[in-house]
């Protein structure tokens, strides 16, 4: 083989990572419902994982400076999207990236939706049955009730925020997560994705920005502690369940996850994914393009 022909290492510069964002996109808004539906559904387990993870490193972690221990849960919550990116599977808020495609008409309006709408139901109840695994697992109950402790303290400060508040956070959190899956778009090994993917997660996570589909995870999981914990859990912790009153069903749905989903659409198509094709595909061709379906990765 000539040796410029050899496959090359360097990651992609930004005008290749924007036309291979346009390629994905095109190909996730084309994949079957059941295709998307069950990779969705794996993409909110993952991202529920990473949220499990984070809540068990924070559990006992008040002998640290605050700082410190929210980079220690952000880095180790990347692994939610590490396992989506390298694992394959259909994160809702990374494919808000699929307006890439739909500016330049590669993708219909009505694709893009159907792509939203089944991913992100796709999304919940992967983290419902995450959420619903792990309460069976009882594993809120280890350090003496820290992890459940903790979990009921995330929830808390997420269902007792604000309308605009949550707005800005879901704007700020999907601006970051996408940039994320930007970048792995240059990425030419595994090792350069899972490079790429940490810092901008730790961040968002560590300064307490929202992501919607974590919290389809953090607030049913602690709604489930709040109503079916056994007592001996809630005498170990010093609590009771109406210490709790912000938890709940309106609240994740309402309070939450309404504004989070407006703001993560929000960061994630047009403050990354608009700026990026209108400074890299706007002068592309907009005809439209039927590529052949095949992985989404």
């Amino acid at each position: 083989m000539p040796e410029n022909s050899s496959p090359s290492l360097d990651a992609l510069l930004p005008p290749d990572m924007a036309a291979k964002a346009e390629i994905i996109g095109m190909r996730k808004a084309r994949l079957d419902f059941w295709s998307t539906f069950v990779l969705a559904v794996l993409a909110g387990a993952f991202i529920s994982m990473g949220a499990i993870f984070a809540t068990t490193v924070s559990a006992g972690s008040s002998a640290l400076p605050f700082g410190v221990a929210r980079l220690l849960a952000g880095t180790v919550f990347s692994i939610g999207l590490i396992l989506v990116i390298v694992g394959g599977a259909e994160l809702f808020t990374g494919n808000t990236l699929i307006v890439m495609a739909w500016a330049g008409r590669k993708v219909s309006t009505p694709l893009l939706l159907r792509n939203w709408a089944v991913v992100y139901a796709g999304n919940f109840v992967g983290a419902l049955g995450t959420a619903a695994l792990n309460f069976m697992a009882a594993q809120f109950l280890y350090g003496k009730g820290a992890v459940g402790a903790v979990a009921l303290s995330i929830a808390a400060s997420k269902c007792e925020l604000g309308f605009m508040q949550a707005l800005a956070l879901g704007i700020l959190g999907n601006s970051l997560v996408c940039l994320a899956v930007w970048m792995s778009f240059s990425a030419r090994t595994v090792v350069d994705r899972v490079a790429v993917i940490v810092p901008p997660i730790a961040a968002f996570v560590a300064v307490g920005f929202e992501h919607c589909i974590a919290n389809m995870y953090y607030v049913p999981y602690a709604l489930a502690i709040k109503e079916f914990a056994p007592e001996s859990f809630w005498q170990s912790i010093g609590r009771t369940p109406a210490d709790y009153p912000s938890v709940n069903a309106a609240a994740l749905l309402l309070n939450n996850l309404l504004p989070v989903t407006l703001g993560n659409i929000v960061g994630g198509s047009l403050l990354v994914g608009a700026v990026y094709w209108f400074v890299y595909l706007r002068h592309a061709g907009t005809a439209p393009e039927t590529p052949p379906v095949a992985d989404n990765k």
